[in-house]
Protein backbone atom coordinates (compact mmCIF):
# COMPACT_ATOMS: atom_id res chain seq x y z
CA UNK A 1 0.00 0.00 0.00
CA UNK A 2 1.15 3.54 -0.69
CA UNK A 3 1.55 6.09 2.12
CA UNK A 4 -1.19 8.64 2.64
CA UNK A 5 0.08 12.01 1.35
CA UNK A 6 -1.76 13.92 4.07
CA UNK A 7 -0.33 11.71 6.78
CA UNK A 8 3.17 11.99 5.37
CA UNK A 9 2.90 15.78 5.31
CA UNK A 10 2.18 15.96 9.02
CA UNK A 11 4.58 13.19 10.00
CA UNK A 12 8.31 13.78 9.62
CA UNK A 13 9.00 10.03 9.51
CA UNK A 14 7.27 8.45 6.51
CA UNK A 15 7.76 4.88 7.73
CA UNK A 16 5.01 5.45 10.31
CA UNK A 17 2.45 6.83 7.84
CA UNK A 18 -0.74 4.72 7.66
CA UNK A 19 -2.03 3.14 4.46
CA UNK A 20 -5.17 4.47 2.80
CA UNK A 21 -7.68 3.52 0.16
CA UNK A 22 -7.25 4.64 -3.44
CA UNK A 23 -7.73 8.36 -4.04
CA UNK A 24 -9.18 10.18 -6.99
CA UNK A 25 -6.75 11.20 -9.78
CA UNK A 26 -7.11 14.88 -8.89
CA UNK A 27 -6.17 14.34 -5.23
CA UNK A 28 -3.60 11.57 -5.60
CA UNK A 29 0.12 12.44 -5.76
CA UNK A 30 1.76 12.64 -9.15
CA UNK A 31 4.61 10.44 -7.88
CA UNK A 32 4.63 7.99 -4.98
CA UNK A 33 7.74 6.07 -3.93
CA UNK A 34 7.25 3.28 -1.42
CA UNK A 35 9.99 1.29 0.33
CA UNK A 36 12.55 1.73 -2.46
CA UNK A 37 15.75 -0.32 -2.20
CA UNK A 38 18.74 -0.14 -4.53
CA UNK A 39 21.65 -2.49 -3.79
CA UNK A 40 24.79 -2.88 -5.87
CA UNK A 41 26.70 -6.20 -5.81
CA UNK A 42 30.32 -6.35 -4.65
CA UNK A 43 32.27 -8.93 -6.69
CA UNK A 44 35.64 -10.45 -5.86
CA UNK A 45 37.94 -13.18 -7.05
CA UNK A 46 38.75 -14.63 -10.44
CA UNK A 47 35.15 -15.75 -10.94
CA UNK A 48 33.80 -12.37 -9.81
CA UNK A 49 31.43 -13.90 -7.29
CA UNK A 50 29.08 -11.68 -5.34
CA UNK A 51 30.40 -11.47 -1.78
CA UNK A 52 28.38 -8.52 -0.48
CA UNK A 53 26.10 -5.65 -1.49
CA UNK A 54 26.39 -1.89 -1.20
CA UNK A 55 23.01 -0.74 0.12
CA UNK A 56 22.88 2.66 -1.59
CA UNK A 57 19.13 3.13 -0.98
CA UNK A 58 17.50 1.31 1.89
CA UNK A 59 13.72 1.70 2.24
CA UNK A 60 12.98 5.21 0.95
CA UNK A 61 9.34 6.41 0.80
CA UNK A 62 7.96 9.81 -0.22
CA UNK A 63 5.46 11.44 -2.57
CA UNK A 64 5.35 14.51 -4.83
CA UNK A 65 2.11 16.35 -5.54
CA UNK A 66 1.25 17.96 -8.85
CA UNK A 67 2.97 21.31 -9.28
CA UNK A 68 5.09 20.76 -6.17
CA UNK A 69 8.84 20.69 -5.51
CA UNK A 70 10.24 18.12 -3.09
CA UNK A 71 13.84 18.66 -2.05
CA UNK A 72 15.87 15.50 -1.44
CA UNK A 73 18.87 16.73 0.51
CA UNK A 74 21.90 15.06 2.05
CA UNK A 75 25.68 14.82 1.87
CA UNK A 76 27.52 13.29 -1.09
CA UNK A 77 27.21 9.51 -1.12
CA UNK A 78 23.96 9.31 0.83
CA UNK A 79 22.09 7.80 -2.14
CA UNK A 80 19.95 10.72 -3.28
CA UNK A 81 21.09 10.65 -6.93
CA UNK A 82 20.56 6.88 -6.97
CA UNK A 83 16.96 7.47 -5.86
CA UNK A 84 16.35 9.89 -8.74
CA UNK A 85 17.81 7.54 -11.35
CA UNK A 86 15.99 4.50 -9.98
CA UNK A 87 12.67 6.35 -10.20
CA UNK A 88 13.33 7.00 -13.90
CA UNK A 89 14.55 3.40 -14.37
CA UNK A 90 17.95 4.62 -15.51
CA UNK A 91 19.33 2.08 -13.03
CA UNK A 92 17.53 -1.03 -11.75
CA UNK A 93 15.88 -1.03 -8.33
CA UNK A 94 16.29 -4.03 -6.04
CA UNK A 95 12.78 -3.77 -4.60
CA UNK A 96 10.04 -1.29 -3.81
CA UNK A 97 7.31 0.42 -5.79
CA UNK A 98 7.19 3.65 -7.79
CA UNK A 99 3.79 4.91 -8.99
CA UNK A 100 3.67 7.80 -11.47
CA UNK A 101 0.23 9.15 -12.29
CA UNK A 102 -1.34 5.83 -11.16
CA UNK A 103 1.06 3.75 -13.28
CA UNK A 104 3.41 1.25 -11.64
CA UNK A 105 6.72 2.33 -13.21
CA UNK A 106 8.60 -0.88 -12.40
CA UNK A 107 5.88 -3.03 -14.02
CA UNK A 108 5.91 -1.26 -17.39
CA UNK A 109 7.13 -2.96 -20.55
CA UNK A 110 9.56 -1.39 -22.99
CA UNK A 111 6.92 0.32 -25.14
CA UNK A 112 4.95 1.64 -22.16
CA UNK A 113 8.15 2.90 -20.54
CA UNK A 114 9.09 4.70 -23.74
CA UNK A 115 5.76 6.54 -23.66
CA UNK A 116 6.17 7.34 -19.97
CA UNK A 117 9.60 8.87 -20.54
CA UNK A 118 7.89 11.75 -22.33
CA UNK A 119 6.41 12.77 -18.97
CA UNK A 120 9.46 12.13 -16.76
CA UNK A 121 12.71 13.93 -17.54
CA UNK A 122 16.00 14.73 -15.80
CA UNK A 123 18.40 17.67 -15.58
CA UNK A 124 21.90 16.37 -14.86
CA UNK A 125 24.39 17.87 -12.44
CA UNK A 126 27.22 18.52 -14.89
CA UNK A 127 25.96 20.47 -17.91
CA UNK A 128 29.24 19.95 -19.80
CA UNK A 129 29.24 16.18 -19.38
CA UNK A 130 25.54 15.73 -20.20
CA UNK A 131 25.69 17.49 -23.59
CA UNK A 132 27.20 15.73 -26.61
CA UNK A 133 30.15 17.92 -27.70
CA UNK A 134 29.82 16.73 -31.30
CA UNK A 135 26.23 17.87 -31.67
CA UNK A 136 24.99 21.40 -32.20
CA UNK A 137 22.63 22.79 -29.58
CA UNK A 138 19.71 22.62 -31.99
CA UNK A 139 20.32 18.89 -32.46
CA UNK A 140 20.63 18.32 -28.71
CA UNK A 141 17.37 20.08 -27.85
CA UNK A 142 15.51 18.74 -30.88
CA UNK A 143 16.59 15.10 -30.51
CA UNK A 144 13.88 14.17 -27.93
CA UNK A 145 11.21 15.57 -30.25
CA UNK A 146 12.49 13.44 -33.13
CA UNK A 147 12.94 10.27 -31.05
CA UNK A 148 9.38 10.43 -29.68
CA UNK A 149 7.82 11.42 -33.00
CA UNK A 150 6.63 14.82 -31.81
CA UNK A 151 8.28 16.67 -34.70
CA UNK A 152 9.97 16.03 -38.03
CA UNK A 153 13.16 17.56 -39.36
CA UNK A 154 12.58 20.91 -40.98
CA UNK A 155 11.39 24.41 -40.23
CA UNK A 156 8.76 23.31 -37.71
CA UNK A 157 11.38 21.52 -35.59
CA UNK A 158 13.71 24.51 -35.84
CA UNK A 159 10.97 26.85 -34.60
CA UNK A 160 10.19 24.59 -31.63
CA UNK A 161 13.87 24.40 -30.68
CA UNK A 162 14.30 28.16 -30.95
CA UNK A 163 11.19 28.76 -28.84
CA UNK A 164 12.57 26.44 -26.14
CA UNK A 165 15.96 28.16 -26.14
CA UNK A 166 14.41 31.62 -25.89
CA UNK A 167 12.10 30.47 -23.08
CA UNK A 168 15.14 29.23 -21.16
CA UNK A 169 16.99 32.53 -21.48
CA UNK A 170 19.09 31.95 -24.60
CA UNK A 171 18.78 33.29 -28.15
CA UNK A 172 17.53 31.57 -31.35
CA UNK A 173 20.96 31.57 -33.02
CA UNK A 174 22.33 29.46 -30.14
CA UNK A 175 20.90 26.45 -31.97
CA UNK A 176 23.75 26.64 -34.49
CA UNK A 177 26.56 26.56 -31.94
CA UNK A 178 28.30 23.77 -30.02
CA UNK A 179 28.12 23.27 -26.21
CA UNK A 180 31.77 24.25 -25.63
CA UNK A 181 30.99 27.76 -26.92
CA UNK A 182 28.77 28.48 -23.88
CA UNK A 183 29.40 29.21 -20.22
CA UNK A 184 28.40 26.77 -17.47
CA UNK A 185 25.15 28.57 -16.75
CA UNK A 186 24.25 28.74 -20.43
CA UNK A 187 24.97 25.02 -20.85
CA UNK A 188 22.64 24.27 -17.95
CA UNK A 189 19.94 26.33 -19.68
CA UNK A 190 20.44 24.08 -22.73
CA UNK A 191 19.95 21.04 -20.50
CA UNK A 192 16.77 22.55 -19.09
CA UNK A 193 15.48 23.27 -22.61
CA UNK A 194 16.14 19.65 -23.57
CA UNK A 195 14.28 18.38 -20.49
CA UNK A 196 11.38 20.71 -21.24
CA UNK A 197 11.08 19.74 -24.92
CA UNK A 198 8.61 16.87 -24.39
CA UNK A 199 6.40 18.88 -22.00
CA UNK A 200 6.94 16.56 -19.01
CA UNK A 201 4.94 16.54 -15.80
CA UNK A 202 7.93 15.62 -13.56
CA UNK A 203 11.57 16.66 -13.82
CA UNK A 204 14.29 15.18 -11.63
CA UNK A 205 16.76 18.00 -10.97
CA UNK A 206 20.01 16.29 -9.98
CA UNK A 207 21.97 19.08 -8.28
CA UNK A 208 21.44 21.40 -11.28
CA UNK A 209 23.21 24.37 -9.67
CA UNK A 210 26.06 22.78 -7.69
CA UNK A 211 28.63 23.30 -10.48
CA UNK A 212 27.69 26.97 -11.00
CA UNK A 213 28.74 30.27 -9.45
CA UNK A 214 26.40 31.66 -6.79
CA UNK A 215 25.14 34.49 -9.00
CA UNK A 216 24.37 32.02 -11.82
CA UNK A 217 22.73 29.64 -9.35
CA UNK A 218 20.09 32.25 -8.53
CA UNK A 219 19.31 32.75 -12.21
CA UNK A 220 18.84 29.02 -12.81
CA UNK A 221 16.71 28.60 -9.68
CA UNK A 222 14.48 31.49 -10.68
CA UNK A 223 14.17 30.04 -14.19
CA UNK A 224 13.08 26.69 -12.76
CA UNK A 225 10.46 28.39 -10.59
CA UNK A 226 9.14 30.41 -13.53
CA UNK A 227 8.88 27.29 -15.69
CA UNK A 228 7.10 25.46 -12.88
CA UNK A 229 4.50 28.20 -12.60
CA UNK A 230 4.02 28.35 -16.38
CA UNK A 231 3.81 24.60 -17.10
CA UNK A 232 2.62 23.26 -13.71
CA UNK A 233 5.76 21.13 -13.40
CA UNK A 234 6.64 18.93 -10.46
CA UNK A 235 10.28 18.71 -9.37
CA UNK A 236 12.33 16.24 -7.40
CA UNK A 237 15.15 18.63 -6.52
CA UNK A 238 18.27 16.75 -5.39
CA UNK A 239 20.86 18.82 -3.54
CA UNK A 240 23.31 18.92 -0.66
CA UNK A 241 22.67 22.65 -0.07
CA UNK A 242 20.02 23.37 2.57
CA UNK A 243 19.94 27.06 1.67
CA UNK A 244 19.13 26.32 -1.96
CA UNK A 245 16.39 23.77 -1.22
CA UNK A 246 14.77 26.18 1.24
CA UNK A 247 14.53 28.75 -1.54
CA UNK A 248 12.95 26.53 -4.20
CA UNK A 249 11.22 23.62 -2.42
CA UNK A 250 7.77 23.26 -0.86
CA UNK A 251 8.81 20.24 1.18
CA UNK A 252 12.16 18.72 2.13
CA UNK A 253 13.20 15.12 2.75
CA UNK A 254 16.55 14.69 4.50
CA UNK A 255 18.49 11.60 3.44
CA UNK A 256 21.33 9.93 5.34
CA UNK A 257 23.08 6.62 4.58
CA UNK A 258 20.39 5.45 2.18
CA UNK A 259 17.34 6.31 4.28
CA UNK A 260 15.14 9.34 4.84
CA UNK A 261 15.58 10.45 8.44
CA UNK A 262 13.23 13.43 8.42
CA UNK A 263 10.76 15.15 6.12
CA UNK A 264 8.25 17.97 6.30
CA UNK A 265 7.53 21.42 4.92
CA UNK A 266 10.53 23.54 3.98
CA UNK A 267 9.88 25.98 6.82
CA UNK A 268 9.51 23.14 9.33
CA UNK A 269 12.78 21.50 8.38
CA UNK A 270 14.75 24.76 8.28
CA UNK A 271 13.28 26.42 11.39
CA UNK A 272 12.50 23.41 13.58
CA UNK A 273 14.71 20.44 12.64
CA UNK A 274 14.17 17.32 14.74
CA UNK A 275 16.93 14.96 13.66
CA UNK A 276 20.57 15.46 14.66
CA UNK A 277 21.73 14.95 11.07
CA UNK A 278 19.39 17.68 9.80
CA UNK A 279 20.77 20.04 12.43
CA UNK A 280 24.31 19.21 11.33
CA UNK A 281 23.46 19.98 7.68
CA UNK A 282 21.99 23.33 8.66
CA UNK A 283 25.00 24.16 10.84
CA UNK A 284 27.26 23.57 7.82
CA UNK A 285 25.54 26.20 5.66
CA UNK A 286 27.94 29.19 5.31
CA UNK A 287 26.60 32.59 6.35
CA UNK A 288 27.37 33.92 2.87
CA UNK A 289 25.12 31.25 1.32
CA UNK A 290 22.30 32.12 3.70
CA UNK A 291 22.67 35.80 2.83
CA UNK A 292 22.59 34.99 -0.87
CA UNK A 293 19.41 32.95 -0.55
CA UNK A 294 17.81 35.65 1.59
CA UNK A 295 18.51 38.09 -1.21
CA UNK A 296 16.88 35.72 -3.71
CA UNK A 297 13.86 35.36 -1.40
CA UNK A 298 13.49 39.12 -1.23
CA UNK A 299 13.71 39.49 -5.00
CA UNK A 300 11.23 36.72 -5.91
CA UNK A 301 7.75 35.72 -4.69
CA UNK A 302 7.68 33.10 -1.95
CA UNK A 303 6.30 29.59 -2.56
Amino acid sequence: MLPDPAATESNRHPSSAPAVAAASPASSPLLSVHDLHVHFPVRRGVLQRVVDHVRAVNGVSFHINRGETLGLVGESGCGKTTVGRAILRLIPATSGRVVFDRQDVFALGAQELRQLRQRMQIIFQGPAGSLNPRMRVGQIVGEPLLVHGMAKKGDALRRKVEDLLVRCGLWPEAADRYPHEFSGGQRQRIGIARALALKPALIVCDEPTSALDVSIQSQILNLLKDLQDEFNLSYLFISHDMAVVHHICNRIAVMHSGTIVEQGSADQIINDPQHAYTKALLAAVPDAAVAGVNAMEAATPHR
